[in-house]
């Protein structure tokens, strides 16, 4: 063969191998430093699927713990919905009858919440800020319902989704993957040992508070409370106004008569009620956008979102300007 071009096979060659990326090797149950705990990673957490493909992506945003923000190399922003995963919600209601055991109460719903809220952290403490790989799954599409890719994301050769079902900061979603009998066992384990979010199923201890919890929806006084806050509107905010919202509830046992009352963000933004009275135990529900006001819902006629993403403080004060409410998220 001509040298020459004996040359040029052999760099293409050397180009062609560099193209391809391994997953990093994973060993079952060491300690993961990327939780800043030390914990010891769940054994099985370096379960990949054969197939689907893969790519890099930088966590720019953590969303919740089943939702992130990332970046591609070339500079593309996209949403990642981790599959296969539920982690409890923390901006909107939870519904106890998702998790098996846990009691279809106000009591469950909020201890749910705050396990929520521990997903979100955990979430945020291992990935927010870190290159990882996203890994597809050969037996699932690449995008879900509302657009968003649907995968795992592996970080330090271990499945971030498997660890959020193995350490019970997650059930297992039902919906088809390659993956789907190790979630399963890993779900079983954990609901059957109470770890994690199973420990607000009958029987349960429950979490231990934090200061971050608030049990009573950030009631001052006891009479009004803040139940659900959904600043992350499905689709872009700005065009999905009345999805994001704030519920109050009076959790008092009198009527309170809501007009001249405020609702406030962090930024001043401020809502107004006119006549509306709240009966004891009724909730309703403050939309940004617009539309007709009924006993339940009441819009802000805003342009544009209100509740920050990333984090924001829902305040409520009556007439005479007194906070009744507080909650951040």
């Amino acid at each position: 063969m001509d040298r020459r071009l004996l040359a040029v096979v052999l760099a293409t060659l050397a180009v062609l191998a560099g193209c391809t990326t391994a997953l990093p090797e994973a060993t079952p149950g060491e300690p993961d430093g990327g939780d800043g705990g030390g914990a010891t990673v769940a054994p099985g957490a370096d379960l990949t699927p054969t197939g689907g493909g893969s790519v890099t992506v930088t966590v720019t945003r953590v969303v919740d713990g089943d939702t992130m923000k990332v970046t591609f190399e070339n500079g593309t922003e996209d949403t990642v919905r981790l599959l296969g995963v539920d982690t409890p919600e923390v901006h909107s209601e939870n519904s106890p009858d998702e998790f098996e055991g846990v009691p279809e109460t106000d009591e469950g719903s909020e201890c749910l919440r705050r396990y929520g809220e521990r997903a979100s952290s955990f979430a945020k403490e291992t990935l927010e800020g870190e290159t990882v790989t996203l890994q597809f799954d050969p037996d699932s599409d690449r995008r879900g319902y509302y657009g968003r890719l649907l995968g795992y994301l592996v970080v330090d050769g271990q499945n971030f989704n498997y660890r959020l079902v193995a350490e019970g900061h997650a059930r297992v979603y039902d919906s088809s993957f390659s993956l789907r009998d190790g979630f399963d066992d890993a779900e079983a384990s954990a609901r059957a040992a109470g770890t994690g979010l199973w420990s607000c199923a009958e029987g349960g201890t429950g979490p231990t508070a934090t200061a971050s919890a608030t049990p009573d929806g950030g009631s001052v006084d006891g009479r009004l409370a803040v139940v659900a806050i959904n600043a992350d509107a499905e689709g872009n905010d700005n065009e999905n106004l009345n999805d994001e919202y704030v519920t109050l509830e009076n959790r008092g046992t009198e009527s309170l008569d809501l007009s001249g009352w405020t609702v406030t963000d962090e930024a001043g933004k401020t809502y107004t009620f006119g006549d509306v009275t709240l009966g004891a135990g009724e909730r309703v529900t403050l939309h940004s956008g617009s539309g007709e006001d009924t006993a339940t819902d009441v819009y802000w006629g805003q342009s544009s979102a209100v509740w920050n993403n990333g984090g924001d403080t829902v305040t409520v004060r009556d007439a005479d300007g007194e906070v009744v409410a507080e909650r951040s998220y």
